[in-house]
């Protein structure tokens, strides 16, 4: 039920991002989702990827400061109020999220999916799928 998501620490600088995406699209890893977040000397950049091993292995040849977190991709229904169901039930469950992010799916109509870093994602998952949610498996990404 739990995703492998890859943080890549870089440096604050003109390039380093797009040497990231170039190693990965020249090995055949589809970046899914992301987020990218920055302080003045350097960023983390979280990939949802087809391949989170194979990612990691590269770029950790290349150099790069590189690490998994387990997180969760849930199904949210794409339309106004969609991402408040999913919040309602954390925050009846006294759930903290740690950070988010989403994508839309474009295989499946009327679908988006958020992914959630949370304390405890094995409780979460619990809590969720009790709720009615459903996940996206690491399997899954990269069919979509």
């Amino acid at each position: 039920m739990k995703l492998k998501q890859i943080s890549v620490f870089i440096e604050n600088q003109s390039g380093r991002l797009h040497e990231v995406a170039k190693l990965l699209g020249a090995n055949g890893i589809n970046i899914r989702a992301l987020s990218l977040a920055d302080t003045s000397d350097f960023g983390i950049l979280r990939l949802i990827v087809s391949n989170p091993d194979k990612a990691y292995d590269i770029l950790k040849e290349h150099e790069f400061t590189v690490g998994r977190t387990d997180v969760l991709a849930v199904i949210v229904s794409d339309q106004p109020g969609g991402l408040a169901q999913i919040l309602g039930c954390l925050d009846e469950n006294n759930m903290n999220v740690e950070y988010m992010y989403a994508f839309v799916d474009h295989m499946e109509a009327g679908r988006a999916i958020m992914i959630f870093r949370f304390d405890d994602a094995d409780i979460a998952a619990v809590k969720l799928g009790e709720a009615g949610f459903g996940f996206v498996k690491q399997d899954d990404i990269a069919g979509l």
